[in-house]
């Protein structure tokens, strides 16, 4: 059939044609972006997930949806290697600017600018990864004090204020939340808790792997108080038919419930497999309906193309004692995995590999379901690992 027209898209945070299945998820952010304009207090939201279950399409459409309603957003991603300062400061100029615009918010908006200044100067000496443009001269006292859970804090108070002048809501959409160190974690719910005690319209919709929720936690025990975490997992069985056939039929185009189930099986409901399936599926099928042989066919050419992209860039990040650790966990299964049982894979004592489990996990590769358990954090991985590393010379 013609590539041209696939609609399938597989891709890190593309949009699927079909986004089945998060309703609900969606219907309880605008809820809480609606209370906040009320000045009705609602928890911010963090979605909790693995790799591929679509957390980063998901706070797309929500921006989206949020922006439809009037709302004020910003959008940033916490890599590993920039400090929360960092990303936070340009994208709360711009949406300060663009309050400015508004008579009702002008002159506060301004305020908030010039604490901006304060809060960027006096941390740009401990954060010298800051980089913001500054339309305003500091206001002496005001976000200043070069400590940054008070500074972030007097920052959000006075953009909130500036939001609620203008009669909107400033939603902050922040993806790989698990990379923000604990500390600056810390400021940042800080500041939340102090918006919410202030009924000030600011709320953060987040995302990160499994571990965010326990380091959220270490780091303001509040928290869970203050955050609805939602866990963002593969879809129902219906949902995944929904996201392959409805795509499929509004191009005209039919798949046999053989072929759909055999998707099903393969991709275990994953959103980013579901649409890695549904592509190969496609290019390969010479005509509707697509069959359970082309599904087969596509299987090879879907695994390939994954343990290329999806699957590889994560695995060339690892140091050798990394893949190592990891070659032993497949070994084991899909997990999750007592350290003990894994240590033993190595021959080794598990408190051996307490640096290295723990690396791991910054780099988000495993997490913690449990104490003293340890799981993948993208699903399929220790199949990835056995087709990498065959064999049985990984324990040399």
């Amino acid at each position: 059939m013609d590539p041209i027209t696939n609609p399938y898209s597989p891709g890190a945070g593309t949009r699927p044609p079909e986004l089945a299945g998060r309703d609900a998820i969606c219907r309880s952010v605008a809820i809480c972006i609606e209370r906040l304009k009320l000045s009705r207090p609602a928890k911010s939201i963090m979605l909790i997930g693995l790799r591929g279950v679509g957390k980063t399409v998901l706070l797309d459409q929500m921006r989206n949806d949020a922006e439809n309603t009037g709302a004020h957003t910003i959008r940033i991603e916490a890599p590993e290697d920039k400090s929360l300062p960092a990303i936070l400061a340009p994208q709360i100029r711009l949406a300060l600017l663009r309050l400015s615009r508004l008579d009702a918010a002008k002159e506060q908006a301004i305020r908030a600018l010039r604490a901006l200044a304060g809060f960027a100067s006096k941390l740009k000496v401990k954060f010298n990864d800051i980089e913001v443009g500054l339309d305003y001269d500091v206001e002496p006292g005001l976000a200043d004090n070069g400590e940054l859970e008070g500074d972030l804090t007097a920052l959000f108070e006075q953009v909130g204020i500036a939001a609620q002048k203008a009669k909107t809501v400033l939603v902050i959409f922040i993806d790989e939340l698990q990379y923000i160190s604990e500390p600056q974690l810390a400021a940042l719910i800080s500041a939340l808790h102090r918006c919410a005690q202030s009924q000030l319209p600011v709320t953060v919709v987040g995302a990160g792997l499994p571990q965010l929720i326990g380091r959220m936690g270490d780091a303001k025990s509040y928290a869970e108080r203050l955050f609805d975490f939602t866990e963002i997992g593969p879809l129902s069985k219906d949902d995944a038919k929904a996201a392959i056939v409805n795509p499929a039929t509004h191009e005209g185009v039919q798949i046999l419930n053989t072929a759909i189930d055999l998707i099903l099986d393969k991709t275990k409901c994953y959103p980013y497999f579901l649409q890695e399936w549904g592509k190969h599926a496609w290019d390969v099928a010479t005509q509707s309906p697509i069959t359970l042989d082309d599904v087969e066919k596509a299987s090879s050419e879907a695994i390939a193309s994954l343990d290329e992209s999806f699957f590889r860039m994560r695995f060339d990040r690892l140091t050798p004692s990394e893949k190592k650790y990891m070659r032993a966990m497949a070994e084991l299964g899909a997990g999750p995995h007592r350290s003990g049982d894994i240590a033993e894979q190595l021959g080794r004592r598990v408190q051996s590999f307490g640096p290295i489990r723990s690396s791991l996990i910054n780099k988000g590769m495993i997490w913690s379901p449990t104490h003293g358990d340890t799981a993948f954090t993208v699903p399929m991985f220790d199949e990835f690992m056995k087709r990498i590393m065959p064999g049985d010379t990984w324990r040399d």
